[in-house]
C-alpha cells in the first residue's frame, strides 16, 4: 500500500515538472477569463484558434528538425516569403496597383503549389548544407533566414502586397459549414493526422527519431541520414509555405515583415508541447499543447492591457525557461 503511494507521488511530482509551463499559463488563462469575461467570447477563441492553426503548421514544420537536434530559423522568412509570394499571384485582375498586370487569374492549387515547390528550394539548401557540408543548423538557418529576406526584398520592392481575390481570402476567413470556425482550423487538423502517421507510422518517422537519439548508432544501424534529414528539412519549408498561403489569405495581405520572429515562437511552443531540443523526442498532440497555450499567454496579456513592449519581455522568459527545463530534464535522465 505504502510503495503504491509512492509509486503515485512519484508520477504526480514528474507531471507536474514535466508539466509546470502548462500548467502556469493555463492557470494565468483561466485567471484572465474571470477578470475579463470577454476573455472567452466565442469572437476571441475564433481568433484564437485560427492564430494556432497558422503557428502549429509552422511548429510541425520545425518540430521534425529539433526532434533530430537540429533547428530552422529561416522559418519566419520562408513563410512571408510564401505569403508575399502567393499575395502577388493571387491579386484582383482589376486591382490598380496589381504587381503583374497582365498575368492571367491562377487557380488556388496551382498557386499554392507553386508557393510551395518554391519554398521546397528554401528547405533543400538547408539540408544539403547540414548534411553535406556538415554546418551546424543555427548557422546553416540563419544563413538562409538572410538570404530569403534579402530575396523577398529584392522581389518585392519592399511594398506591402494587398488587393486580393475574394476567393483567396475566403480560404481562410469563410465560415466552416456556416458557422464562425473557419476553414483553416480544417487545413490544421489535416496537416497535423498526416504529421501524425508520417512520425508515428513510417519508415521516415523511425529514422528521425532514431537520429535524434543517436546520430551515429542510427548511422551504423544503416539509416541514411543525410538524406532523411534532407526530406525533413525540405518538409518543413513546405509546411511553411502552406502557413504563408494561409496567413496572406487570413490577413488579405502580406509584406516582407510578415511572420517575422514566427520562427522563435514555434520553437518555444515545440518546447512547451514536449519536443526535446537535445533530440529524439516529441509528439504532435505535444506540440499542439505547446502552441495553444503560448497563444493563449499572448492574448491573456492583450485582455489585460500589458503593453506590446513587456509582452516580448514575457515570451523571451517562457523561451528561456521552457529550453533550461528541457536541457535540466535530459541531464536528469543521463
Amino acid at each position: 500500500m505504502e510503495a503504491t503511494k509512492n509509486l503515485n507521488s512519484k508520477r504526480i511530482k514528474s507531471f507536474l515538472g514535466n508539466n509546470a509551463i502548462i500548467i502556469l499559463l493555463v492557470a494565468i488563462a483561466i485567471g484572465v477569463g474571470i477578470a475579463r469575461p470577454g476573455f472567452f467570447s466565442g469572437a476571441n477563441i475564433v481568433n484564437l484558434m485560427k492564430n494556432t492553426s497558422i503557428r502549429y503548421i509552422i511548429a510541425l514544420g520545425i518540430s521534425g528538425c529539433l526532434i533530430t537536434t537540429g533547428n530552422d530559423l529561416s522559418a519566419g522568412r520562408t513563410v512571408g516569403f510564401a505569403a508575399c509570394i502567393a499575395a502577388i499571384l493571387l491579386q484582383r485582375a482589376d486591382y490598380s496597383d496589381r504587381f503583374y498586370p497582365n498575368m492571367p487569374e491562377m487557380p488556388l492549387w496551382l498557386v499554392l503549389i507553386i508557393v510551395m515547390a518554391i519554398c521546397s528550394i528554401v528547405g533543400l539548401c538547408n539540408g544539403l548544407v547540414v548534411s553535406y557540408l556538415k554546418v551546424q543548423p543555427f548557422i546553416a538557418t540563419l544563413g538562409m533566414q538572410t538570404i530569403v529576406y534579402g530575396i523577398c526584398l529584392v522581389y518585392t520592392g519592399a511594398k506591402p502586397i494587398g488587393g486580393l481575390r475574394t476567393d483567396f481570402t475566403n480560404v481562410a476567413n469563410k465560415g466552416l459549414f456556416g458557422t464562425k470556425f473557419s476553414y483553416i482550423f480544417l487545413y490544421a487538423i489535416v496537416i497535423c493526422a498526416f504529421m501524425w502517421f508520417l512520425y508515428n507510422k513510417t519508415r521516415h518517422g523511425k529514422y528521425m527519431y532514431a537520429i535524434g537519439g543517436n546520430e551515429n548508432a542510427a548511422e551504423v544501424a544503416g539509416v541514411n541520414v543525410p538524406k532523411t534529414k534532407i526530406k525533413i528539412y525540405m518538409l518543413a519549408s513546405v509546411l511553411f509555405a502552406v502557413a504563408g498561403f494561409l496567413m496572406a489569405a487570413k490577413s488579405g495581405g502580406a509584406s516582407v515583415n510578415t511572420a517575422q520572429g514566427y520562427e522563435l515562437d514555434a520553437i518555444a511552443a515545440c518546447t512547451i508541447g514536449g519536443v526535446s531540443t537535445t533530440g529524439g523526442i516529441g509528439k504532435v498532440s505535444g506540440i499542439f499543447v505547446g502552441v495553444l497555450v503560448f497563444e493563449l499567454l499572448k492574448i491573456a496579456m492583450q485582455f489585460m492591457g500589458v503593453e506590446t513592449s513587456y509582452t516580448y519581455i514575457v515570451q523571451g522568459l517562457v523561451i528561456i525557461v521552457a529550453v533550461a527545463m528541457d536541457i535540466r530534464k535530459y541531464l536528469a535522465k543521463k
